[in-house]
């Protein structure tokens, strides 16, 4: 049987966790708003709007929405030409693709963003699809992304792990059905990722390739 392995990107398979979370704290400021980066650091992995409404509440200025994004995605595009892939991600990939698995990302990013994190991981020769933030409505936590991802899987939840780092990521995976593995290369502590929902948890993508044969992306755990 077909089986899918779901990956989130961002502070998963590529280093930019903290990128995101400079960029953020520049476009606030700019806009005139006194945002922690250490919250800014837990609301990461959210989609743009999310993120914001998490960070300055719905009493903001909505309108200006528009704007800080626009002024993160500037902020953030000046490293789209150095991104940096975490250790051993590519190689986990190549490696689930030939073993079987149907790989899929399932990110918030999406056109220029997308394009330069895959060129970051360099393993495109092992990617199934990408469920990117232009082909759904709802971001991480709803279920909806990684929905997507398995439908262009074509594999059922029971039939399916999803891999991430932020505890949006594990609610998301909770939420469609899927066995949620956390990693702990974004930042987030281990306990926050179990109680959101991960079977287990590896420190980065080289150390759950390094585990495979005893994850739950095996045979034997999914039946």
């Amino acid at each position: 049987m077909e089986r899918a392995a779901v990956f989130d990107v961002d502070g998963t398979l590529v280093d930019t966790n903290h990128l995101h979370v400079a960029t953020w704290w520049e476009a606030f400021r700019q806009a005139g708003h006194r945002v922690p980066m250490h919250a800014i650091h837990r609301a990461v992995g959210l989609a743009s709007t999310d993120l914001i409404a998490h960070l300055l509440g719905d009493d903001r200025d909505k309108d200006r929405d528009g704007e800080l994004s626009a002024a993160h995605k500037a902020l953030y595009g000046q490293y789209f030409d150095r991104l940096p892939p975490l250790p051993d991600a590519g190689d986990l990939l190549r490696r689930l693709h030939g073993d079987g698995w149907k790989v899929v990302l399932a990110t918030s990013a999406g056109g220029a963003e997308l394009s330069a994190l895959r060129r970051a991981i360099g393993a495109d020769d092992a990617i199934t699809a990408t469920a990117s933030a232009d082909d759904v409505d709802e971001g991480k936590p709803a279920p909806e992304p990684v929905e997507h991802a398995l439908e262009l899987a074509g594999v059922p939840a029971e039939r399916a792990v999803f891999v991430g780092d932020t505890v949006w990521d594990m609610r998301a995976g909770s939420a469609a059905g899927v066995r949620c593995v956390g990693v702990l290369c974004g930042g987030i502590p281990r306990a926050d990722l179990e109680q959101a929902g991960a079977d287990a948890v590896y420190d980065d993508p080289a150390d759950l390739l390094a585990s495979l044969a005893v994850s739950p992306l095996t045979d034997r755990v999914l039946g």
